[in-house]
């Protein structure tokens, strides 16, 4: 047997040739059997960090167990060669983890936590209700338009919060609590085709756009036209299936307009001086994201981790004296659970599980590109409905890397596609629907897990479709 054991410190090297099959398949079913627990996460009563970090740990004990069994020389675990050239050593599971992924999480999380305090976005959020006047057909599309620009700044979970209790109040002064579900429904929807939008919006983009290359403006560029297109779609199909009219009479219209005169944007700005400090930082966080690459004095190489990390230390200034509040509000687990699934996509990648995968993958991409595209996109979004796209999204980018493809590989926009908008397609696709269903469930709204899959059909057909016409002819 080859030494699949010899654990590389950097990821992405396997220090491998062959391994014995029974290998393969033990780790394989355990990859089968992690994917299978995640979609039943519910069921287990159970947090993601949890079954992903014990997942992980079994596979770090099989591994040292074979590894003395069988008596393979390990390479030292982690060690690392410092650009001075000193080594230092880890243990296996600390390079195993993309730290560059997990800094940018903890920094854009802290820094929308701190700068919601100001009331930017609820400012926002009001500040369109009344420009739409009250009309409900005007005012889905504000908040459509709003859904995909959060979803695409902070994050979608963010977003569909923001959205959702800022749409509940509206609705309810305005006395159309009947259009509620159509609502919320359209925007949990909008909010996977707008984390398309940057390459910071959702998870999945971070790590198969990192893996790919793929620069922050890029990324947007080519994202931008079919976010576009996307987003005017499922306001139309919305509009339809929930028979969501525009005021016709001027009686009706001066009704809604009085209504919504009402409403007070600036009741949630604690200060006025923090406002617009975060304002001026929020714009200064996204210019700087966009730009990371072209940052002087070498500042290009600490990475966008570091700008997230840096931004939140900014703003939290403002609150230095009570930060243990908004770390607490910080979703820890998410953190843990990539940590274990590097650790867990690592060993995989040793275990020649990820080989065979890729192997398969291979297989599909040597058909003609049109149909070897459409094929990868469209399984993509179906495995990402049943299971957290987020570990799809890093298997597969790990399997692309492995083949050398150039950034601009319309195969590396097949697989970002497809795990954001696989969403779509079930209330357990993605953490925004799932945040959709429970703002639906606590007003009492009428709507099952089939439920939501017979309603929500027809909206992810025409985004997967969408996206596969999108990426034959455009990329």
């Amino acid at each position: 047997m080859s030494g699949w054991l010899l654990l590389a410190a950097e990821s992405g090297t396997t220090g491998h040739e062959s391994v014995d099959a029974w290998i393969t398949a033990l780790f394989a079913s355990l990859l089968v059997a992690m994917i299978a627990a995640l979609a039943f996460e519910e069921k287990l009563h159970a947090k993601k960090s949890i079954i992903v970090g014990s997942f992980a740990g079994i596979c770090l004990i099989l591994e040292t167990v074979i590894s003395a069994w069988t008596g393979e020389r390990l390479v030292p675990f982690g060690e690392v060669v410092l650009p001075n050239g000193h080594a230092i050593s880890l243990p296996v599971y600390i390079p195993a983890i993309d730290w560059g992924v997990i800094t940018i999480i903890l920094g854009a999380s802290l820094f929308v936590e701190v700068t919601s305090r100001s009331g930017v976005f609820a400012w926002l959020a009001i500040k369109v209700t009344k420009i739409s006047g009250g009309d409900p057909w005007r005012l889905l599309i504000a908040y459509g338009l709003l859904t995909v620009i959060f979803s695409a700044v902070l994050n979608n979970v963010t977003a569909m919060i923001i959205i959702g209790s800022l749409t509940t109040v509206s609705l309810s002064k305005l006395k159309r609590n009947d259009l509620l579900l159509g609502f919320l429904v359209v925007e949990g929807l909008l909010t996977n085709v707008g984390g398309l939008l940057t390459l910071i919006s959702s998870v999945p983009n971070i790590i198969v756009g990192k893996t790919a290359g793929i620069s922050f403006v890029k990324f947007f560029l080519v994202a931008a036209p079919y976010v576009v297109v996307a987003t005017a779609a499922t306001l139309f199909l919305g509009k339809l299936r929930f028979k969501i009219r525009g005021l016709v009479s001027e009686q009706d219209r001066e009704e809604a307009a009085e209504l919504v005169a009402g409403f007070d944007e600036s009741e949630n700005i604690p200060s006025e001086r923090f406002f617009w400090f975060s304002v001026g930082t929020l714009i200064a966080f996204i210019a700087c994201l966009a730009a990371q690459q072209q940052l002087p004095w070498d500042l290009d190489k600490l990475g966008m981790g570091f700008v997230a990390l840096f931004f939140a230390g900014v703003v939290l200034l403002a609150y230095r004296h009570e930060v243990d509040k908004f770390y607490a509000a910080m979703d820890w687990d998410l953190l843990a659970f990539f940590a274990g699934l590097f650790v867990v996509i690592n060993v995989m990648e040793h275990a020649q599980v990820l080989a065979v995968i890729g192997r398969a993958i291979k297989g599909v991409l040597a058909l003609p590109e049109s149909s070897a595209s459409s094929i990868l996109l469209a399984s993509s979004a179906v495995a990402s409905s049943v299971t957290d796209n987020i570990p799809l999204a890093a298997m597969l980018a790990k399997i692309l890397a492995g083949m050398d493809l150039p950034a601009d590989s319309p195969f590396w926009w097949c697989v970002i596609f497809g795990a954001n908008l696989g969403g779509n397609i079930t209330p357990i696709g993605s953490a925004s629907t799932v945040v959709a269903m429970t703002i639906i469930h606590r007003q009492k709204l009428p709507l099952s897990f089939p439920g939501f899959v017979m309603t929500a059909a027809p909206f992810a057909i025409a985004q997967i479709i969408l996206a596969i016409l999108y990426v034959l002819i455009a990329l």
